[in-house]
């Protein structure tokens, strides 16, 4: 109910502003011509309202029930459709509907029973988007929720979960210290084969010495061989010490590809890591998303205390309300009860004028019955008017050609007495 379920609503005056732009029977676009006003456009605009609202289909508008009888086959078709705004309208704070705003609606009678429908369409739809905001709440606060038969394997999965952690981390720190000894051990290889070339450049220097001293030796053979022994030693150094690098290059070598196979296997580790990582930055930001649908969840259960507040608040302004509207109805059911006496004596007075209609029909058919015989004799006078004109005009065209003939002939006369009266002054 409009005026039960939304009392503030009534107290803000929002239901009695200035109503919206006039709706067509589609309630979709404005309409502003002058012909909206016309009894033809607001039934049909009625009628589309009770068709969005109840589903009360157009071909049912005529529909009348066997127990009532009325005489008036005008009125017949608005029975069933005034029925349903009766009751639909209170419900828009309208009482005052009658039958006349259907047959010869006024203008702002018209506007005032509009704005009403259109202010509880507004409420209809706010009410069912709060509806549906409640229901999606209740079903996420369902589905997060964890059932008491799954709470065993949650537990599992979060223990899980730890021990994955536990595992990475350690697995990462050793990783690390792989990378370091391998860093290490590069430094080293890198200092060795700089050693190993300063070698070789000694090695080709003591070699070009040996060329050029050969090219100046023209001493004694003692201190020649004392050269050759010194030089000897120092060639077999040089080649311990090549040796020793050789030993070493080679132990790095098998180091390196120890190394290197070891970073495959690395490699392969850093990638289960890698998996390991995604999948817990994943249950991560389920985790998150938990946390923030719990928040939200206290959120909503706070503000679904505070609505249960005002719904308190509310229908206790319901029942102070009610008892007014009650006092209120008591009147309005008189003022319904005398508009209803004044109906009948209407409908009383309808049924008077319809008789009056139905004797003036027949006097009027009476009346052209003789007018339809009347025209029918005047018909057959004027036919016999027109035979006797006919013969009229030939007599007179008969008596026409006589006087002509009788006038020739009178002036032959005329002038034959002439002529005997000039003969007979000639004789005298």
């Amino acid at each position: 109910n409009y005026e039960n379920t939304f009392p503030l609503f009534q107290k803000s005056g929002w239901d009695r502003r200035p109503p919206p732009p006039l709706l067509a029977p589609g309630l979709s676009s404005p309409v502003l011509c002058l012909s909206c006003w016309q009894p033809e456009a607001v039934q049909t605009l009625y009628m589309r309202v009770l068709y969005l609202l109840f589903r009360f289909r157009p071909e049912c508008h005529s529909m009348v029930s066997p127990a009532s009888t009325t005489t008036l086959p005008s009125l017949s078709a608005f029975i069933t459709p005034a029925a349903c705004l009766r009751q639909f309208l209170p419900m828009c704070m309208v009482y005052d509907f009658s039958l006349n705003d259907l047959l010869a609606p006024k203008k702002l009678k018209t506007v005032f029973i509009l704005s009403g429908i259109m202010n509880f369409l507004h409420f209809r739809k706010q009410r069912m988007e709060v509806m549906r905001d409640k229901e999606a709440k209740l079903v996420w606060t369902d589905n997060l929720t964890i059932p008491p038969e799954q709470q065993a394997e949650a537990e599992e999965l979060a223990a899980a979960l730890a021990e994955v952690q536990a595992t990475t981390v350690h697995e990462y720190k050793e990783v690390n210290a792989r990378n370091e000894n391998i860093a290490e051990l590069k430094t080293r290889i890198a200092e060795k084969m700089q050693k190993l070339a300063q070698v070789k450049v000694e090695v080709s220097e003591v070699k070009e010495d040996i060329t050029r001293l050969k090219s100046q030796i023209v001493e004694s053979p003692e201190e020649l061989k004392s050269q050759m022994e010194k030089m000897k030693e120092t060639v077999k150094k040089i080649k311990n010490s090549i040796k020793e690098t050789d030993e070493c290059v080679v132990e790095i070598q098998n180091r390196v590809q120890n190394m290197t196979h070891s970073e495959a296997a690395l490699q392969k580790v850093y990638g289960l890591l890698q998996d390991l990582e995604t999948s817990m930055e994943s249950t991560k930001q389920r985790h998150k998303e938990c946390q923030e649908l719990v928040a939200q969840n206290e959120k909503m259960q706070k503000e679904l205390k505070r609505l249960c507040n005002e719904e308190v608040h509310l229908k206790r302004v319901l029942g102070m309300k009610l008892d007014k509207e009650c006092k209120q109805n008591i009147r309005r059911q008189k003022k319904r009860e005398m508009k209803e006496q004044h109906v009948q004596e209407v409908l009383g007075q309808c049924d008077q004028i319809q008789q009056k209609r139905e004797e003036m029909a027949d006097k009027i058919q009476e009346i052209t019955g003789e007018t339809q015989q009347l025209k029918a004799k005047i018909k057959s006078l004027r036919e016999v008017c027109s035979k006797e004109t006919e013969k009229a005009q030939a007599v007179y065209d008969e008596l026409s050609t006589s006087m002509d003939e009788l006038h020739k002939r009178i002036e032959q006369h005329i002038s034959d007495l002439k002529v005997n009266v000039t003969k007979m002054s000639a004789d005298f």
